[in-house]
C-alpha cells in the first residue's frame, strides 16, 4: 500500500508518494495547471499516478489560516477533495499544512538552492512535508 500526498495550489499541485512500508515520503513531481479553474488534466494526471504507484489513500494539504479559520484557499481545497474522492473512489484525508511552504523554502535555502530555482520545487517539497507529517502521526499511533 502507498499513500499519495498533495499540496494543492492555484497554479500547481505538488505530489509526493510514500514508500510501501509507510515510513518515508518522496517528492514525485509538480503538476502545472493552465488556469485555476481547469482541473480535468490535473485530475487525470493524479489518476495516472495513483494507478502507477498502487495508491490506496490520499493526504491533501489543508491550508488553514493561522487563527485556525478556513479562508478562500481552504474552501477551494475542500472542493478539490470532493472532486478527488468522486474521481478516484479513494479516501482523502485533510492534513493541516500551515507553514509547510515556509519549511520547504527554508530547507532549500539551507541546501544552497538559488532563490530563482526554489519556486520550481517548493510545492513538491511541501507535498513531501505534508505526507511525512501524516506518516509520522500514524507511526506514533501504532
Amino acid at each position: 500500500m502507498r499513500i499519495l500526498g498533495l499540496d494543492f495550489g492555484s497554479k500547481t499541485v505538488g505530489v509526493a508518494v510514500s514508500d510501501e512500508l509507510l515510513i518515508t515520503a518522496q517528492g514525485l513531481e509538480i503538476v502545472r495547471r493552465e488556469s485555476e479553474n481547469k482541473l480535468r488534466k490535473t485530475l487525470a494526471r493524479i489518476e495516472q499516478i495513483i494507478e502507477e504507484y498502487h495508491v490506496e489513500k490520499i493526504v491533501l494539504g489543508f491550508p488553514k489560516n493561522m487563527n485556525n479559520t478556513i479562508g478562500e484557499r481552504g474552501e477551494k481545497t475542500l472542493a478539490f477533495k470532493e472532486m478527488l474522492e468522486r474521481r478516484t473512489g479513494l479516501e482523502v484525508i485533510m492534513w493541516d499544512e500551515r507553514l509547510t511552504t515556509v519549511s520547504a523554502d527554508r530547507t532549500m535555502m539551507e541546501a544552497g538552492v538559488r532563490r530563482e530555482n526554489r519556486k520550481k520545487y517548493v510545492d513538491q517539497i511541501a507535498a513531501t512535508f505534508i505526507l511525512q507529517g501524516y506518516l509520522d502521526s500514524i507511526a506514533m499511533n501504532k
